[in-house]
């Protein structure tokens, strides 16, 4: 995947990513780092596939690689991550040149929307959303009781 591996290399990726790493160092409860961004990738393209939605799986992976890439900000300023993660994203997306512009916006489109479901989320925001949900093993986090997400948000098992 040609493509992902650009982002992945994209100096300013590689810087927000860093950041965060530095930022979550002492965090107690779920990192973002590139395992949690792998995960959220492979379920959202397993779960793709499943449906027949029909994206490719660069795509996919883009999207999932991204949807993170503003929670160092979030930390630092207070943004919301999946606001300054959209911008973020149009600006590493835009300097790689392997996506069409149509393709650019739906991933944009998808970090926005990846934090909440939403009746009028993209089908890629949605799915995206849902992986996010499902690469976190809430059911087995010796942090549970302090997380301040609410039970109907931590993911209960496996599979659900």
């Amino acid at each position: 995947m040609p493509a992902v591996e650009r982002i992945r290399l994209h100096p300013e990726y590689r810087r927000r990513l860093a950041r965060l790493a530095e930022l979550e160092a002492d965090r107690e409860f779920c990192r973002h780092g590139m395992g949690h961004l792998l995960d959220a990738a492979r379920i959202a393209y397993i779960l793709n596939l499943e449906r027949g939605l029909g994206f490719s799986r660069e795509l996919v992976y883009a999207a999932a690689l991204l949807h993170d890439v503003g929670k160092g900000e979030q930390y630092e300023t207070g943004a919301p991550h999946d606001v300054a993660g959209a911008e973020i994203a149009r600006a590493i997306l835009s300097g790689t040149g392997d996506f069409s512009p149509d393709e650019q916006e739906a991933i944009v489109r998808a970090v926005r929307e990846h934090r909440r479901p939403s009746p009028d989320a993209s089908v890629l925001g949605a799915l995206l959303c849902e992986a996010d949900k499902a690469s976190r093993a809430c059911y087995e986090c010796p942090a549970r009781e302090g997380c301040s997400w609410s039970d109907e948000k931590k993911n209960a098992g496996v599979g659900v």
